[in-house]
Protein backbone atom coordinates (compact mmCIF):
# COMPACT_ATOMS: atom_id res chain seq x y z
CA UNK A 1 0.00 0.00 0.00
CA UNK A 2 1.37 3.77 -0.59
CA UNK A 3 2.13 6.00 1.62
CA UNK A 4 3.13 9.61 2.17
CA UNK A 5 4.52 11.60 5.40
CA UNK A 6 2.30 13.84 7.67
CA UNK A 7 3.36 16.10 9.65
CA UNK A 8 1.03 18.51 11.55
CA UNK A 9 2.96 21.17 14.28
CA UNK A 10 1.08 24.02 16.17
CA UNK A 11 2.97 26.79 17.98
CA UNK A 12 2.81 24.12 21.12
CA UNK A 13 5.31 21.65 19.05
CA UNK A 14 4.72 18.98 16.68
CA UNK A 15 1.41 16.99 17.29
CA UNK A 16 1.86 14.34 14.70
CA UNK A 17 5.02 12.86 12.33
CA UNK A 18 4.27 9.59 10.61
CA UNK A 19 3.38 7.71 7.39
CA UNK A 20 -0.30 7.15 6.62
CA UNK A 21 -2.09 6.55 3.44
CA UNK A 22 -5.05 8.93 3.67
CA UNK A 23 -5.77 12.59 5.56
CA UNK A 24 -9.18 13.73 6.06
CA UNK A 25 -9.13 17.59 7.10
CA UNK A 26 -11.84 20.51 6.71
CA UNK A 27 -10.80 22.82 4.70
CA UNK A 28 -12.75 26.28 4.29
CA UNK A 29 -14.24 25.02 1.20
CA UNK A 30 -15.18 21.61 2.79
CA UNK A 31 -13.84 18.23 4.01
CA UNK A 32 -10.86 17.44 1.53
CA UNK A 33 -9.39 14.36 1.78
CA UNK A 34 -5.90 13.33 0.87
CA UNK A 35 -4.35 9.84 -0.79
CA UNK A 36 -0.80 9.08 -2.01
CA UNK A 37 0.21 11.73 -4.96
CA UNK A 38 -2.21 13.95 -4.46
CA UNK A 39 -1.36 16.96 -6.55
CA UNK A 40 -0.10 19.95 -4.86
CA UNK A 41 -2.58 22.01 -3.11
CA UNK A 42 -2.22 24.74 -0.59
CA UNK A 43 -5.46 25.62 1.57
CA UNK A 44 -7.14 26.74 4.42
CA UNK A 45 -8.11 25.25 7.07
CA UNK A 46 -10.88 25.45 9.41
CA UNK A 47 -11.56 24.53 13.27
CA UNK A 48 -12.13 20.83 13.18
CA UNK A 49 -11.22 17.26 13.34
CA UNK A 50 -7.82 16.24 11.07
CA UNK A 51 -8.12 12.54 10.76
CA UNK A 52 -5.05 10.88 9.67
CA UNK A 53 -5.19 7.04 8.54
CA UNK A 54 -1.98 5.18 9.50
CA UNK A 55 -1.30 1.22 8.70
CA UNK A 56 -1.85 1.04 12.93
CA UNK A 57 -5.24 2.76 12.45
CA UNK A 58 -6.76 6.52 12.53
CA UNK A 59 -5.18 8.98 14.75
CA UNK A 60 -7.40 12.40 15.06
CA UNK A 61 -6.46 15.85 16.31
CA UNK A 62 -8.19 18.75 16.64
CA UNK A 63 -7.34 21.88 15.22
CA UNK A 64 -8.74 25.70 15.48
CA UNK A 65 -7.97 26.30 12.06
CA UNK A 66 -4.70 26.74 10.08
CA UNK A 67 -2.60 25.78 6.48
CA UNK A 68 -2.70 22.65 5.14
CA UNK A 69 0.21 21.56 2.33
CA UNK A 70 -0.13 19.06 0.00
CA UNK A 71 2.80 17.95 -1.99
CA UNK A 72 2.91 14.45 -3.76
CA UNK A 73 5.15 12.80 -1.21
CA UNK A 74 3.91 15.29 1.76
CA UNK A 75 1.09 16.78 3.67
CA UNK A 76 2.13 19.52 6.38
CA UNK A 77 -0.27 21.03 8.25
CA UNK A 78 0.55 24.17 10.40
CA UNK A 79 -2.44 24.69 12.79
CA UNK A 80 -3.40 27.66 14.64
CA UNK A 81 -3.73 25.10 18.01
CA UNK A 82 -4.06 21.36 17.89
CA UNK A 83 -5.08 19.02 20.44
CA UNK A 84 -4.20 15.02 20.37
CA UNK A 85 -7.06 12.98 20.59
CA UNK A 86 -6.30 11.57 23.63
CA UNK A 87 -5.50 15.02 25.19
CA UNK A 88 -9.50 16.08 24.57
CA UNK A 89 -11.25 16.71 27.49
CA UNK A 90 -15.14 17.55 27.25
CA UNK A 91 -15.60 19.42 30.63
CA UNK A 92 -12.79 22.04 29.17
CA UNK A 93 -14.12 22.22 25.75
CA UNK A 94 -17.60 23.15 27.44
CA UNK A 95 -16.05 25.79 29.84
CA UNK A 96 -14.09 27.38 26.74
CA UNK A 97 -17.81 27.82 24.84
CA UNK A 98 -19.47 29.09 27.21
CA UNK A 99 -16.65 31.74 28.32
CA UNK A 100 -16.71 33.02 24.64
CA UNK A 101 -20.54 32.77 24.67
CA UNK A 102 -20.37 35.05 27.75
CA UNK A 103 -18.46 37.17 25.87
CA UNK A 104 -20.52 37.76 23.31
CA UNK A 105 -23.50 38.07 25.16
CA UNK A 106 -21.67 41.49 27.51
CA UNK A 107 -21.28 43.06 24.17
CA UNK A 108 -17.98 45.44 24.04
CA UNK A 109 -16.04 46.98 21.22
CA UNK A 110 -15.70 45.74 17.65
CA UNK A 111 -12.55 44.60 17.81
CA UNK A 112 -13.36 42.75 20.86
CA UNK A 113 -16.81 41.10 19.33
CA UNK A 114 -14.97 39.96 16.51
CA UNK A 115 -12.26 37.57 18.57
CA UNK A 116 -15.23 36.59 20.87
CA UNK A 117 -17.31 35.39 17.75
CA UNK A 118 -13.79 33.57 16.42
CA UNK A 119 -13.14 32.14 19.74
CA UNK A 120 -16.99 30.71 19.78
CA UNK A 121 -16.81 29.03 16.08
CA UNK A 122 -13.09 27.09 17.56
CA UNK A 123 -14.39 26.27 21.41
CA UNK A 124 -17.78 24.75 19.10
CA UNK A 125 -15.75 22.61 16.96
CA UNK A 126 -13.60 21.93 19.66
CA UNK A 127 -16.56 20.63 22.11
CA UNK A 128 -18.23 18.52 18.89
CA UNK A 129 -14.69 17.03 18.42
CA UNK A 130 -14.82 15.83 21.84
CA UNK A 131 -18.02 15.08 22.05
CA UNK A 132 -17.74 12.91 18.23
CA UNK A 133 -14.63 10.86 20.30
CA UNK A 134 -16.94 10.06 23.15
CA UNK A 135 -19.20 8.16 20.95
CA UNK A 136 -16.61 5.96 19.24
CA UNK A 137 -14.92 5.13 22.15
Amino acid sequence: MSTFQVEVVSAEGQIFSGEATAVYAAAITGEIGILPRHAPLLTKLKAGAVRVQTAAGEQAIFVGGGIMEVQPSLVTILADSAMRAGDADEKAALAAKQRAEEMLASGGKEMDLAKAQAELVEAAARLKFVQDLNKTR
